[in-house]
């Protein structure tokens, strides 16, 4: 796949990915972190849809492409460093996170122990079936 010029701007790390914040647009609500290599990068500009790297599957993961529940991406960031980019998406069907909740951050911290302080809203087994 052929490189941008604004591609060649981020900075890699050593495996050559970039870490990558999802946003909801509308909210500001953080909804996932994953990471992204310089293909995934480039397919996400192109199509308008979050693309991501897999690094436990080692292959490219469009997100939603089990589930049902892509992200469209309204605008893309970098930050200050050039070495973290931000996705301010439009996460279709509301469910970011692959145990069916609207996002990956649904633990807090409450009386020294992580509380599940969101609702799962789709049951994983309804998106990926029974596995």
């Amino acid at each position: 796949m052929e490189s941008a010029r604004w591609i060649e701007q981020v900075k890699w790390d050593d495996a050559g990915l970039v870490p990558v914040i999802a946003q909801d647009a509308i909210s500001g609500h953080v909804l996932m972190f994953a990471w992204m290599n310089r293909e995934a990068l480039a397919k996400t500009a192109a199509c308008g849809e979050a693309v991501y790297w897999s690094r436990s599957r080692k292959k490219l993961w469009h997100k939603g492409e089990e589930s049902g529940h892509l992200q469209k991406v309204k605008e893309l960031r970098l930050d200050c460093d050039n070495d973290v980019v931000l996705l301010k998406i439009e996460q279709l069907g509301g469910v970011a996170c692959h145990t069916g909740r609207e996002s990956c951050f649904f633990k807090q911290l409450k009386h020294n122990e992580w509380q599940f302080v969101e609702p799962v809203l789709k049951k994983p087994e309804e998106m990926y079936g029974k596995k």
